[in-house]
């Protein structure tokens, strides 16, 4: 009778296995999308969130489908897609608020700021240099 560690050691999603530490280190970008949370909602990356969320959702799903059955997985995608859902959240809500109409604000999600376009970079540039 092994003991349930040992168990845990040699099984299939165990610490000797990339089916271990790739959720372990994936929990790095749950951390950074927390501490996202304290910046200003101005200065986070729609496009990025979107991403990370589509990422979380598919890989959740995913990890109960393999086989083995990966929860370390599932969870950490689950923390993943839960924090970007809040940042698109955050930043659906300030475009609203900014002025912006719902498909405004959802094309910024998924475009990001638009870009100027070049008979207009003369006009943005005087503006700079007379304030």
């Amino acid at each position: 009778m092994a003991s349930k560690f040992t168990r845990f050691l040699n099984s299939e999603t165990g610490p000797r296995t990339v089916h271990f530490w790739a959720p372990v280190l994936k929990w790095s970008l749950v951390f950074a999308g927390a501490s996202d949370m304290q910046r200003p909602v101005e200065v986070v990356s729609g496009t990025q969130q979107m991403a990370l969320f589509a990422t979380g959702v598919i890989w959740t799903r995913w990890s109960f489908v393999i086989k083995p059955k990966n929860y370390l997985l599932a969870s950490v995608n689950f923390f993943l897609a839960g924090f970007s859902g809040y940042q698109i959240a955050r930043i659906f809500n300030w475009r609203t608020t900014q002025g912006d109409s719902a498909l405004q604000a959802l094309q910024y999600l998924l475009h990001g700021q638009p870009e100027i376009a070049p008979k207009d970079v003369e006009k943005v540039e005087a503006a700079a240099s007379t304030a």
